[in-house]
C-alpha cells in the first residue's frame, strides 16, 4: 500500500477522539451564548463563484484562494471567509427586509497560504453578522459578545483591541494619497513595519507634515488617551467623526461592563478591504494570531444589490482550542463506561444490553465489548 495515502496534505489535519469532543463542547458553549443574543443559524455553501471573493469585494487575495472549475467552465472557490457569502445570502433572500437581521454560522474556511507560514489552511470558524443596524449600540453589542464568547469558551486572560478604519482613510484623504499608496501603507502599518512605511511615503513623495502624521498612527494605541492624541493629529471631518464614534462606543462598553478587556489601536488595520468603520481583534496568550477578528462593513452588501449597514466577527475555533490547551484550561468531556459480555455464556449479551440501555437513558456513554477481544483497552481515548 502507498504509505502517502495515510497522510494529509500540508495545512490540514485529522481531529478525533477526546480532542474532537473538546472541540464540539467549545462550539456548543459558544453557540448557546450566541443564540442567547438572538442570533439565528444560517448555512452557506462551502464553495461559491469566484466573483463573491473578488478583488473588488475586498476579501482574500486571489493567490490565496483554492480555485477550480465546474463543468460549465465557471471559476469556483472554496470559501476563505464567511462574511461575503452571508452578505450575498442576505441580499438574495432578505432584499426587502428593513429590520435588523442577526445571523450566526459555523463551518470551515480554506486559505491557500504558504507552507512556510506554518498556518492551518483549513480552520473551523464560528461567528455572527448583524445586518441592518448602523448604530454605535450595535458596535457595542458585537464587542461585548466577543468578550462573553471568550469567557464562555473558558479563556480568562485576553484583550480586545479596537481600531477605526475611517480614521486612517480620512487621514489618507487629507494627505492626498492615491488608492495604491493607501493600500500599500495599510499593509505596512497593519504589520507594524515602521521602516517600510517610512520608505514608502518617501518614495511616493508624500509631503513632510502628512508623512509625519501618517507614521504616528502606528503609535496610537492602548488607552482612551490615544484617542485624544489622535484628534490633535488631524483636521478633517472624516477622521474626527471616527474618533467621536469610538468615544461613544467606549460609553456603551462601560454599560456592558466589559471596558477592562478593551484597548484602542488606531494603527490596527485589517487585510479585508471591505471594512468601513470600527474593527477589532481579540488576543490571548499562547497563540500568536488573533483568536477573534471582526468589524463594520457598511458597503459590502451593496455589492450584491442590498444597501444595508452590517457588522460581525469570526471566532477561529482551532486557535481558541490551542490557547485553552497552552493555558492548561480543562474542557470537560464525558467518560465512556465499558460493559463486557461473554459471547460463550447464554443470555450474557442480552443482560449487558439491558444494563447499557438503562445507563444510556440516564445520559451515560456506554460501549459494549466482548470479553477477550477488547478487554484492557482504554475506550476513552
Amino acid at each position: 500500500m502507498n504509505q502517502r495515502l495515510l497522510h494529509t496534505p500540508e495545512g490540514v489535519r485529522d481531529v478525533y477522539g477526546k480532542e474532537y469532543e473538546r472541540k464540539l463542547e467549545t462550539e456548543n458553549r459558544l453557540h448557546s451564548l450566541i443564540a442567547s443574543y438572538g442570533y439565528e443559524d444560517i448555512q452557506t455553501p462551502t464553495f461559491e463563484y469566484f466573483d463573491v471573493f473578488s478583488k473588488e469585494i475586498g476579501t482574500t487575495p486571489s493567490k490565496e484562494l483554492y480555485k477550480f472549475f465546474d463543468k460549465e467552465g465557471n471559476t469556483l472557490v472554496l470559501r476563505p471567509d464567511f462574511t461575503p457569502s452571508i452578505a450575498r445570502c442576505a441580499a438574495k433572500y432578505f432584499m426587502e427586509e428593513t429590520r435588523p437581521i442577526r445571523f450566526s454560522y459555523k463551518g470551515n474556511t480554506f486559505t491557500n497560504t504558504s507552507n512556510l507560514q506554518g498556518k492551518l489552511k483549513e480552520v473551523t470558524q464560528m461567528g455572527v453578522e448583524l445586518i441592518g443596524d448602523p448604530s454605535v449600540e450595535a458596535d457595542g453589542e458585537m464587542i461585548a459578545l466577543v468578550v462573553e464568547s471568550l469567557k464562555a469558551a473558558g479563556i480568562k486572560e485576553f484583550q480586545v483591541s479596537i481600531g477605526q478604519v475611517e480614521y486612517f482613510k480620512g487621514l489618507c484623504q487629507e494627505a492626498g494619497l492615491d488608492e495604491e499608496t493607501e493600500m500599500d501603507l495599510r499593509a505596512c502599518i497593519s504589520g507594524k513595519n515602521f521602516f517600510a512605511a517610512q520608505e514608502l511615503l518617501k518614495e511616493r513623495n508624500v509631503a513632510d507634515p502628512y508623512r509625519e502624521v501618517l507614521l504616528k498612527v502606528a503609535d496610537l494605541f492602548n488607552s482612551m488617551n490615544s484617542l485624544e492624541d489622535a484628534k490633535k493629529l488631524v483636521h478633517n471631518d472624516r477622521s474626527l467623526a471616527a474618533i467621536k464614534r469610538l468615544e461613544k462606543l467606549d460609553e456603551v462598553l462601560k454599560l456592558y461592563g466589559v471596558e477592562e478587556y478593551v484597548s484602542y489601536d488606531l494603527g490596527m488595520l485589517s487585510k479585508y478591504n471591505y471594512y468601513t468603520g470600527v474593527i477589532f481583534k481579540a488576543y490571548t496568550y499562547g497563540v500568536g494570531n488573533a483568536v477573534i477578528t471582526g468589524g463594520r462593513y457598511n458597503t459590502l452588501l451593496s455589492r450584491f444589490g442590498k444597501d444595508a449597514p452590517a457588522i460581525g466577527f469570526a471566532i477561529v475555533i482551532d486557535d481558541v482550542l490551542e490557547a485553552l490547551s497552552r493555558q492548561k484550561s480543562e474542557i470537560p468531556t464525558k467518560a465512556v463506561q465499558a460493559i463486557y459480555y461473554d459471547p460463550a455464556v447464554c443470555g450474557d449479551f442480552e443482560k449487558a444490553l439491558r444494563e447499557a440501555a438503562g445507563l444510556r437513558s440516564q445520559g451515560v456513554n456506554v460501549a459494549l465489548l466482548a470479553k477477550g477481544s477488547e478487554e484492557g483497552k482504554d475506550v476513552n481515548k
